[in-house]
């Protein structure tokens, strides 16, 4: 006769208790994604790309940036996929916003190592997840 044992309750209990604490965290922490914007202009020694940015419940404050220069961040996407931030941009007579990070557009389009990456050049706003192939998304007006 094969003689069928309790189940230790306690394993069970200490691997269901694991498992829901990992896929919580995971779950509710969300993803985390980086952005870089970089002043991609060719000469603007004398004007700077001043860029401001946040999203609703976090501030990142506002850089002044030289040609080459980058304002990085990382963020945790929330429960809701309605994770967003903004930018101002502003150069010489020129202002603008756009949405630097959008979940539900970006989620996907940032790539495998989740690297949002923006060029704002003269003519425009440059996408890319890898720095080598750019794509124009927005305009300056």
């Amino acid at each position: 006769m094969i003689a069928l044992g309790i189940p230790n309750f306690a394993n069970i209990f200490s691997f269901v208790s694991l498992s829901t604490t990992l896929w919580q965290s995971q779950f509710f922490s969300g993803t985390t994604y980086d952005v870089r914007v970089v002043n991609g202009f060719t000469d603007n020694s004398s004007l700077v790309l001043v860029i401001w940015c946040s999203s609703q419940h976090n501030d990142l404050g506002g850089r002044a940036l030289q040609a080459g220069d980058d304002f990085s961040w990382s963020l945790k996407t929330n429960l809701w996929a309605t994770t967003l931030f903004h930018c101002t941009m502003k150069w010489d007579q020129r202002r603008t916003s756009f949405e630097a990070f959008q979940v539900q557009r970006d989620s996907q389009r940032c790539g495998p190592f989740r690297t949002c990456f923006w060029l704002v050049k003269e003519d425009g706003f440059y996408f890319s997840n890898d720095q080598v192939n750019w794509k124009k998304d927005f305009s300056w007006s």
